[in-house]
């Protein structure tokens, strides 16, 4: 999938460096307090972190990957059945797996089947909203930006009713360390209305904060191999 790292924030939540944060308390950040010198302090740490979090998960074996992906499919299909009414007639936007990402697409391929509209979102314009393509598990893919297969041109254009994001790193608040390009926080501030967003990711992942910044996004749920953790559900 794509990037994060955008949009407006929380209430809250509190504040100070990185660098300090720690001596103060571990989830103590206030995003609203940014200065140059903090931001670029913040920027460091989640380089660091993601460079740390993306070599645990390329670490796990073939198998544990497989294993994990199947429980959080799992996990997801409940949720999905019992807050979002098995999402039947909307559209879900997903992501393909790269990267040592869960993989979701046997899920993806059940959806389908059942009703489920499946978009997958690519960059169409550099530093600008992604876009959402029609998927199938019939759609021949072509290769997109980072060469991540993507929908081909003529796949149909749809807006997700439902996001799923992956996640490199995420915290209890609901925000979402990506891979640092801002894409995934860029496109929901300019969807309108706001698709449902869901995290996916490795509970091994989770962090005690990301060090939110005011253009960061907070997701509404995250979901692991071990559960669903709700920030906020859809009313």
């Amino acid at each position: 999938m794509m990037e994060d790292d955008h949009d407006t924030q929380r209430p809250g939540a509190f504040s100070s460096p990185p660098c300090f944060a720690a001596a103060v308390a571990p989830d103590y950040f206030d995003p609203l307090m940014v200065d140059p010198e903090q931001a670029r302090d913040v920027a460091r740490w989640r380089k660091s972190e993601r460079q740390r979090l993306r070599a645990e998960r390329q670490a796990l074996s073939i198998a544990e990957r497989a294993a994990a992906s199947a429980a959080l499919s799992n996990r997801l299909r409940s949720f999905i059945a019992e807050h979002l009414g098995g999402a039947y007639g909307r559209c879900l936007s997903a992501y393909w797996p790269i990267k040592g990402e869960p993989d979701l697409r046997p899920l993806l391929a059940e959806l389908h089947r059942a009703g489920v509209g499946i978009a997958l979102p690519l960059v169409e314009i550099k530093k600008a909203p992604l876009v959402f393509r029609r998927w199938t598990p019939e759609t021949r893919m072509v290769r997109g930006d980072w060469n991540i297969p993507v929908p081909p041109p003529d796949a149909p254009k749809v807006k997700p009713d439902i996001a799923l994001a992956p996640l490199v790193g995420w915290d209890g608040e609901g925000y979402r360390l990506g891979y640092g390009g801002g894409y995934f926080d860029r496109t929901l501030a300019a969807l309108k209305p706001r698709p449902f967003t869901i995290g996916i990711g490795f509970q091994s992942s989770r962090l005690s904060t990301i060090f939110p910044q005011p253009h960061d996004i907070a997701l509404d749920v995250i979901v692991t191999e071990t559960g669903a953790q709700v920030i906020r559900l859809a009313g």
